[in-house]
C-alpha cells in the first residue's frame, strides 16, 4: 500500500465563503481535510446558507479546534460551545457563528462537500 502526504499550506482547493473566511481543502485518496478559518463576525446562516442552500447546516462534522471560539445551535436549540482544543462532532442540523473579535480556525474531516456551490 502506498502512503501519501499533502501540505494543508498548500491547499488543493480554497472554499471562500460569502464574508468572514474561507475553508482550505486536502484530500488523498477517500480522505478529505478542511482547515476553516472562520474570522470574527462568520455566521453559518449568514455566510455559508447562501452557497448550501440548505435552511441550516446539514454536514456532519468531526473536527478540532485550534484557536478562537465558536457556538453551534441545534435545529432542536441545544447550544454547543467550543474552543481551542476541544474535539467535537457536530450532527447534521445546525447553525453556528464565531464568539469574539478572533478567528475560529478549525480542522475538520466531514467537509467533502462543504461551502461548495450546489
Amino acid at each position: 500500500m502506498a502512503s501519501d502526504t499533502h501540505s494543508i499550506e498548500d491547499p488543493q482547493e480554497t472554499r471562500p465563503f460569502k464574508d468572514h473566511g474561507h475553508m482550505d481543502v486536502v484530500t488523498i485518496g477517500d480522505f478529505t481535510l478542511g482547515r476553516a478559518v472562520f474570522e470574527p463576525g462568520w455566521r453559518w446562516s449568514e455566510d455559508v446558507k447562501p452557497i448550501a442552500g440548505t435552511d441550516s447546516c446539514q454536514t456532519h462534522h468531526k473536527g478540532f479546534c485550534v484557536s478562537g471560539q465558536m457556538t453551534v445551535r441545534h435545529d432542536d436549540g441545544s447550544e454547543l460551545s467550543i474552543g481551542p482544543g476541544d474535539v467535537v462532532v457536530i450532527q447534521p442540523g445546525h447553525d453556528a457563528w464565531t464568539v469574539g473579535d478572533e478567528a475560529c480556525v478549525m480542522l475538520d474531516t466531514g467537509v467533502a462537500a462543504y461551502a461548495k456551490p450546489v
